[in-house]
């Protein structure tokens, strides 16, 4: 046991010294930083500071997977590195550190749910509300959601009928893997676009029917396509994508094809939204972050060069560098009203710095508070 921590202590400080991206002294106008006069009922008036808890659901993108490992050791691939995953990470400071968790400690510093350190989604010490899994397909986060909603039930610090609640969702990838070998091709094979959203709407049902006060909001599919321009002349990554990613070895499955699948579930992901099936209760509410949507290529170090340091060693995970970069994107997607948020970003550009929420609206930006932010304006502890 003392080995086993000993262990621990030292992977966490090789990925401390890793190359990282951090927002140093970054603030906002106090008016956005303060919370509600009064606790908010409704899922379109809550103020950034009055986010009480995060949770996450996904796969080894959100249990952070080599996040901390060193570079040219793919074996560290396999140790989940939660406190830098880029949605619920907090092992480090902003200062230090880009993720979702750790900007929201700057509104709230007694956030509840963060996850930390390196270890697996039932270590509640480590993992904490990130319930990601590696490997976990899309159909994975229905199990995920009940045991998030069961955890959150029965942890103390947490009012699961007062506390506003953030669940991040990021899923998909491994679907994407797994594709080209459904027995038949349609919106409904097993890994099907309408398979896909139902696999998404079934587990936030699970979320809206047990947790009241609860906004999801869902980081929006990626390009997979990408994945083979890292890997061109790279025969190492080309390797290791054969066993993690089998579709993407696969010649037969062509780079139009990935294209499509990615394409479809991104249209899927924007349709739940958009029909507004989880706008029906006041206190819940689901928005996707389309940030990744438009991204065709890798980041880049130079023109043409693919910025390994994006990555860890298995050439798909991201560092903790590509966690910050992702965190400080999606972040700035938030902020942004439902309807006129990004769908492409720049990767190669970690300058791009985190934006602060509207002075004129600073409430997290819901469908309903985008269109009519005045009917949903409550004031602050400041008014």
């Amino acid at each position: 046991m003392r080995w086993l921590v000993s262990t621990v202590l030292f992977l966490c400080s090789v990925a401390y010294g890793l190359k990282d991206l951090g927002a140093p002294n970054w603030s906002c106008d106090a008016s956005v930083m303060a919370k509600s006069k009064k606790v908010p009922t409704s899922a379109h008036s809550v103020r950034f500071a009055d986010i009480k808890v995060i949770g996450a659901l996904g796969d080894s993108l959100t249990a952070a997977n080599g996040a901390g490992a060193p570079p040219g050791d793919p074996l560290a691939v396999i140790l989940q590195y939660r406190g830098l995953a880029f949605q619920i990470g907090g092992d480090k400071s902003l200062d230090e550190h880009i993720t979702v968790a750790n900007v929201l400690r700057k509104f709230n510093p007694n956030l509840v749910g963060a996850s930390k350190g390196i270890g697996s989604e039932n270590v509640w010490e480590v993992a904490h509300l990130n319930m990601g899994v590696p490997g976990a397909e899309s159909k994975d986060i229905i199990g995920q959601a009940r045991t998030l909603v069961s955890t959150m039930h029965s942890h103390s610090e947490i009012n699961v009928k007062e506390d506003w609640k953030l669940v991040n969702i990021f899923i998909g990838a491994n679907d994407i893997c797994v594709y080209c070998e459904d027995p038949f091709f349609n919106s409904t094979a097993p890994h099907g676009k309408t398979t896909f959203e139902n696999n998404i709407i079934t587990a936030v049902k699970i979320l809206q029917d047990n947790l009241p006060r609860t906004i999801v909001s869902l980081t929006g599919m990626f390009n997979m396509r990408m994945l083979r321009k890292i890997d061109k002349k790279k025969y190492f990554c080309e390797g290791l994508h054969t066993f993690e990613c089998d579709c993407e070895s696969n010649q037969k499955f062509t780079d139009d094809d990935i294209q499509g699948v990615c394409f479809g579930y991104m249209d899927g992901e924007k349709d739940i939204q958009n029909t507004g099936m989880f706008d029906n209760k006041d206190d819940f509410t689901f928005v996707v972050q389309p940030f990744f949507n438009g991204i065709l290529d890798p980041p880049y170090s130079s023109p043409g060069v693919v910025d390994m340091t994006f990555f860890a060693p298995d050439c798909f995970h991201f560092s903790a560098y590509g966690h910050g970069n992702i965190g400080m994107h999606l972040w700035n997607t938030i902020v942004q009203p439902v309807g006129f948020k990004q769908t492409s970003v720049n990767l190669s550009d970690p300058s791009v710095g985190l934006h602060c929420p509207s002075t004129s609206c600073p409430f997290f930006p819901t469908s309903k508070n985008s269109k009519n932010c005045a009917e949903h304006f409550t004031l602050s502890e400041l008014d």
